[in-house]
């Protein structure tokens, strides 16, 4: 059992309604119970934070239940066996799964909704790649360009280009030979983007005429559209969009409030239908039988140099919340994630 046998996790207290409202979290320690028979405990390492947090803490309907009220609020992460009383968890080994915000987990796979998966070792990657952009977000990176389908002579446009999923799939579209667009929030970004990663141009969200600038870079429309923010960039683009188009519906952070008065909602989606366009949302976990396939092809980019990524790292379980909302804020590159203990943490809270 750990040194410290105590937990802190982040509740649940209230659900948030507008994006820009502080999330509902409280910050509790509790007793690390007994294990049982068939149980393990984990020891939060590493904690990804995500867009799709703010889904779980609101009502809004989605692949999985809501995050309770009074429940530790929903996350994946990596974590290491510190104690165990089932044989394919033994200590010492390194788990990927839903750890939640908090220090420990109980892994009983009667009561998580996923059990976890051990990670090989030696590990192939580090522990934060493998949360990054060797797991679900570069994952759902290529699937996005895989339903986007670009080729040589046609214009992609991303959205949150400077994001998470967004950078690495500009990058996977340019290597196709398409013609490449993101869209971010500031010049410093948008920099970023076009210089470091390598887009044909980038438009800065945040300009009030970001519509005309986008229409000056796209004046033979738009081919495909990787969609990340939704909202009112989703409906301008599909003003845009070329007969036999193709969205891939990667996220629509823009539209993840519980209230609908909030949302923007979409007044050109007739254009579907006029361009005989398609648009396909997907989630990454329908698509587990390919992951190590898809993780094995971006290693192999990550390592010849041809993707290139950044994450931003916060120390501390306390500063969880805190990523959550530099999400929302936009004020911050790629991946991020919170380094809960450290990578050869054995058990202590302290």
């Amino acid at each position: 059992m750990p040194t410290a046998e105590k937990n802190r996790a982040f509740r649940l207290s209230k659900r948030p309604t507008g994006l820009t409202e502080e999330p509902g979290l409280e910050l509790v320690t509790t007793e690390i119970p007994v294990l049982e028979s068939g149980q393990a405990l984990v020891r939060t390492l590493v904690l990804s934070v995500d867009p799709s947090s703010r889904i779980f803490m609101s009502d809004i309907r989605s692949a999985l239940p809501p995050v309770q009220e009074g429940a530790v609020m929903r996350g994946l992460g990596i974590g290491r066996v510190v104690a165990s009383r089932r044989t394919d968890l033994p200590v010492g080994a390194l788990v990927l799964g839903f750890t939640g915000w908090q220090d420990y987990q109980v892994a009983d796979d009667a009561e998580l909704e996923t059990p976890f998966t051990v990670l090989p070792e030696p590990l192939p990657a580090s522990l934060e790649d493998l949360l990054g952009v060797l797991g679900l977000t570069g994952i759902s990176a290529w699937l996005a360009v895989e339903i986007a389908d670009p080729q040589p002579g046609r214009t992609v446009v991303v959205s949150a280009a400077a994001g998470a999923v967004g950078s690495i799939a500009g990058q996977l579209a340019k290597e196709r030979g398409a013609r490449v667009v993101g869209l971010a929030g500031g010049p410093d970004k948008c920099r970023y983007v076009v210089e470091e990663l390598g887009f044909d141009a980038c438009v800065d969200r945040r300009d009030p005429r970001w519509r005309d600038r986008l229409d000056e870079v796209i004046p033979d429309g738009i081919d495909a559209d990787i969609e990340n923010v939704g909202g009112e960039i989703l409906d301008h683009v599909l003003s845009r969009i070329n007969t036999g188009a193709r969205i891939a519906m990667c996220g629509m952070i823009a539209d993840y409030s519980a209230d609908p008065a909030q949302r923007h909602g979409i007044r050109n989606l007739v254009e579907l239908v006029e361009q005989r366009a398609t648009a396909r949302g997907f989630l990454v976990a329908d698509h587990a039988d390919r992951f190590d396939e898809i993780t094995g092809e971006l290693a192999v980019r990550l390592g010849d140099g041809r993707l290139r990524h950044e994450r931003v790292v916060l120390d501390g379980l306390e500063h969880a919340p805190e990523a959550l909302a530099r999400i929302f804020r936009g004020d911050s590159r790629g991946k991020i994630l919170v380094r809960v203990a450290p990578h050869d943490a054995t058990g202590s809270t302290g």
